[in-house]
């Protein structure tokens, strides 16, 4: 039986560890032909070893237009153009907004928002051009609600949610659909360091770290990052055509 991704480019940033790598196994079982972009080779390569399916490593940042832009070519001469986009990289600091460095700032705008950019803006041509292509972005619940000390981070998502709702219409009558997922705190090294972080600046323990940052998920307790894989695949797949511009929460509730 013929999977329903089988024979389309899936390009996945972000692709070696978390959320990410969940993304690529799951778009690859259902028949896509990855590429995996990231900063750490050793670790795609680990990803890249578990798919169902043939796979293509690139290393870039996606801060980078020149980096990235190579990346997507020399994907395209690999496995033809790109027919799925997943800005999955991302990053997250914390601190007080009256304490936090400039570069702070730069640098959750730069990998965020910047990197979903550099993303569309290499590989929406091709599909311009062809009239069909998916664009998924990975923003958080960080970019339709706010949270204390990530003043930068939830900028960097709410503007990942506008520039998703102002593309889809754009490219509505283009063939193409343009949405986004909102994961709340998922298990993930991410949330990992927020722990960490949580306990070296209150003094709490682990588990109750952990507690403070999910208690706000009604179901009081971590995504998983095969659950966001889950909602990125239905994006993708065939039979969500209609669905564009939206922004999926996978919180537990948190976000109505």
């Amino acid at each position: 039986m013929t999977k329903p991704l089988a024979g389309k480019h899936a390009f996945v940033t972000g692709a070696g560890r978390g959320i990410g790598a969940a993304i690529a196994q799951r778009l690859s079982a259902e028949g896509a032909n990855l590429t995996l972009l990231g900063r750490n080779r050793e670790r795609l390569d680990q990803i890249a070893d578990q798919l169902a399916g043939p796979a293509h490593i690139e290393c870039a940042d996606v801060a980078s237009w020149d980096g990235f832009s190579t990346a997507v070519a020399i994907a395209t001469q690999r496995f033809g153009p790109v027919d799925v986009l997943v800005n999955n990289a991302g990053d997250a600091q914390s601190a007080p907004f009256d304490r936090a460095p400039d570069a702070l700032w730069h640098s959750m705008i730069a990998t965020n928002l910047t990197g979903t950019y550099h993303g569309i803006r290499a590989v929406l041509p091709g599909m311009l051009h062809r009239g069909s292509g998916r664009i998924v972005n990975v923003a958080s619940t960080a970019g339709v609600r706010g949270y204390a000390y990530v003043a930068a981070y939830c900028a960097s998502k709410h503007g990942v949610i506008g520039l998703t709702r102002a593309l889809a219409l754009e490219v509505a009558l283009r063939g193409i659909t343009v949405n986004a997922v909102c994961p709340g705190y998922t298990d993930t090294d991410m949330m990992r360091a927020a722990i960490a972080g949580v306990q070296a600046k209150t003094g709490r323990s682990e588990d109750d770290a952990r507690d403070a940052l999910i208690k706000a998920n009604p179901q009081r307790r971590a995504i998983q990052p095969a659950e966001v894989a889950n909602a990125v695949a239905w994006l993708c797949l065939p039979g969500t055509e209609s669905v564009t511009g939206q922004s999926l929460a996978i919180a537990g509730g948190e976000i109505m």
